[in-house]
């Protein structure tokens, strides 16, 4: 089950070891941050042991001042009171042994240049560990004391990286070793640091020069049943050059390896750095990603696994955020300034529906407010090109053909009262309305005229003309 450490969750093993256990991890950091991790664990019998714990924690301080691409970086120290965990960066990878072991057992050993380059990246990181320094700039003397292929990771980005600084010696540690008591594997020890004289520099040196004799050579170089006669073979220091094991292997490559191995600590290279620019300048360095196709091809279903783990782990993070940390990181409403793209049409928005936050009824203001600007500002727009100019000869803007008035957009002139009302809700804010005004009345019609009465009295008259008369005939 995963277990808190702090700020950090706890997954299943990557490996193991004699002291600790690297576990998978995940940090969960504020506004939804977070990031696989691997995590070292020191074993529970060792915690309570004070000379564990301080060698322990020297490994994390003294990782903590190495800054170089090729050393596995730590992230963090995690102390509980009764167990200490260091946080390392994850990288998706393989160690270098298990890699050699899938080669050689597939018959996909790596090519002369993949080896250069992993061993190259090695030395490279080998050195910034040697001359790393502490706040107050003095070299700080770390001898890895432990190169081997098990402290070599290479990752699928084709990039070597140096890990596991736990019994490096260095000035100032806590924890100091013990008269008598060697650390690191036999097999990769120089005959000087197994008759107990001084470890230096060039001890990390020898270690190297043993891995890529292997490397290239496709076997071990000191192996044996007992760790008595593996430690009897490097006292004797009888080696073979690994161009008799491998071809493909150069005689000067031969050179390099044979200079690294030299039982006479003088011999070797004075630094691991101008050991890397020999290999680079002799064999040549492959690219990154055919370093990381060979990686995946030796790494097989491991990788894979590992991978996949990786996945069920992020996912199930995500899905399990607690829904108040979501709420507490993440905005319920977008913020103000994006109120001008929001759809209307988008479900989301309800103009209707009372909201439930102050939040959201300060977006549902502001989005009605947005639709009566736009509303206005269309009126505008629309309404000159739909009405018609009045006439001198229909005042108020009533048109000729009696159709009802039309309250015009421009200035209002005063005695007019339907004007009057549209200016008075328009400065309300309601908008530019249509005052309605009621009909003329209709005109009476004209009254008939009165027609004199008729006498009869004479009931002809007399032409002035003719002389003659003429009957009216009213009187008939």
């Amino acid at each position: 089950m995963p277990r808190s450490v702090g700020r950090y969750v706890l997954y299943g093993e990557i490996a193991s070891g004699g002291m600790a256990t690297v576990h998978f991890g995940r940090l969960s950091g504020p506004v939804g941050f977070s990031r696989t991790v691997a995590i070292k664990r020191l074993h529970p019998q060792f915690a309570k042991d004070p000379e564990f714990v301080s060698m322990f924690l020297d490994e994390a301080r003294l990782v903590g001042r190495i800054r170089h691409p090729n050393v596995v970086p730590t992230l963090d120290v995690v102390a509980l009171p009764e167990e200490i965990f260091i946080v390392m960066e994850y990288v998706p990878g393989e160690a270098f042994s298990k890699l050699l072991k899938n080669a050689w057992a597939k018959a996909v050993p790596p090519s002369p240049r993949v080896t250069a380059t992993v061993l190259s990246s090695v030395l490279h990181g080998l050195h910034a560990a040697h001359v790393a320094k502490d706040e107050q700039g003095r070299e700080l003397g770390i001898v890895h004391r432990d190169v081997s292929p098990q402290n070599i990771l290479v990752g699928l980005d084709g990039v070597a990286r140096v890990l596991d600084f736990g019994v490096a010696k260095a000035a100032g540690r806590l924890q100091t070793t013990r008269d008598g008591q060697v650390k690191g594997k036999l097999a990769y020890m120089p005959p000087e640091q197994l008759n107990a004289g001084s470890v230096n520099r060039q001890t990390d040196i020898y270690a190297a020069a043993v891995v890529l004799w292997e490397a290239l050579a496709g076997r071990r170089l000191f192996d044996g049943e007992t760790e008595a006669i593996v430690l009897m073979r490097v006292l004797e220091g009888r080696i073979d050059p690994p161009s008799a094991h491998n071809p493909e292997v150069t005689a000067a490559m031969d050179d390099v390896v044979m200079r690294g191995l030299s039982r006479d600590p003088t011999q070797r290279f004075t630094t691991a750095r101008e050991m890397a620019v020999a290999i680079e300048q002799t064999l040549g360095l492959a690219s990154p990603s055919a370093v990381g196709e060979w990686v995946e091809a030796a790494g097989g279903w491991e990788i894979g696994r590992r991978a996949q783990t990786i996945a069920e782990i992020e996912s199930a993070s995500l899905s399990g955020v607690p829904q108040s940390y979501t709420a507490q990181h993440v905005p319920a409403e977008p913020p103000h300034s994006q109120v001008s793209s929001i759809s209307v049409s988008r479900p989301a928005v309800s103009l209707a529906a009372p909201p439930a936050k102050a939040g959201g009824a300060k977006v549902a203001v502001a989005v009605a407010s947005l639709l009566a600007t736009a509303a206005l500002v269309a009126f505008a727009v629309v309404m000159p090109s739909l009405v018609r100019k009045p006439s001198a000869a229909a005042p108020n803007g009533v048109d000729h053909e009696g159709a009802r008035p039309i309250v015009l957009l421009g200035p209002p002139s005063s005695g007019q009262k339907a004007t009057d009302a549209r200016a008075k809700d328009v400065k309300e804010g309601v908008g530019a309305k249509v005052a309605a005004k009621p009909p003329p009345p209709a005109r009476p019609a004209p009254a008939p005229k009165a027609v004199p009465a008729v006498s009869c009295d004479p009931p002809f008259t007399i032409d002035p003309v003719t002389g003659r008369k003429k009957y009216k005939r009213e009187c008939d």
